[in-house]
C-alpha cells in the first residue's frame, strides 16, 4: 500500500528506572539480558532482547506505567524455572492464555502460554511462548 508507514518491526521499548546498577543486575543477571551501552550522563542503560532494543532511563521519580513488555521464549517452563532461581517472584505462574486452534497468532493448533512478574522499579514484564497442544 503507498499509503502506509510501512512499519517492518519494534526497535526500541523504553522505560523508566529510579536506579541503573540495581536494574542492570536484574535484567542482566535475572534475564540474561547483555547490556550493550551505557551513557552516564544522562543516565541511560540500551539490551538488546532479540531484535529489539531496551532503553532503561534513570529519573528521579518512576511513573506507573500501564504497558507491559512481553518477552518471547523458547520454553516458557523452563524460563521461569530459572526466574524462580534468580529470586524473581512471579505474579502468575506460566498459564495457558489462548488455545490457537485456528492460527490465528501462529501456527494452528498451538497455544500461547504466558508469566507475568515485575522488574525492581515495578514494571510489569511477561514471558510469552507458544507450544504445541497435547489435546
Amino acid at each position: 500500500m503507498a499509503n502506509d508507514v510501512s512499519i517492518t518491526g519494534v526497535q526500541q521499548i523504553a522505560l523508566t528506572v529510579s536506579d541503573l546498577d540495581r536494574s542492570k543486575e536484574f535484567y542482566e543477571s535475572a534475564l540474561g539480558l547483555k547490556m550493550v551501552a551505557r551513557f552516564d550522563p544522562p543516565g541511560l542503560m540500551f539490551f538488546y532482547a532479540g531484535d529489539v532494543r531496551l532503553s532503561l532511563q534513570k529519573v528521579d521519580t518512576v511513573e506507573a506505567v500501564s504497558s507491559v513488555i512481553y518477552f518471547r521464549v523458547g520454553d516458557i517452563h523452563a524460563a521461569a524455572n530459572v526466574l524462580k532461581r534468580n529470586s524473581v517472584e512471579l505474579e502468575l505462574d506460566p498459564q495457558l492464555i489462548f488455545p490457537d486452534k485456528e492460527g490465528r497468532f501462529g501456527e494452528a493448533g498451538e497455544e500461547e502460554w504466558m508469566t507475568f512478574f515485575r522488574d525492581p522499579d515495578g514494571h510489569l514484564l511477561a514471558l510469552a511462548s507458544r507450544e504445541k497442544s497435547k489435546k
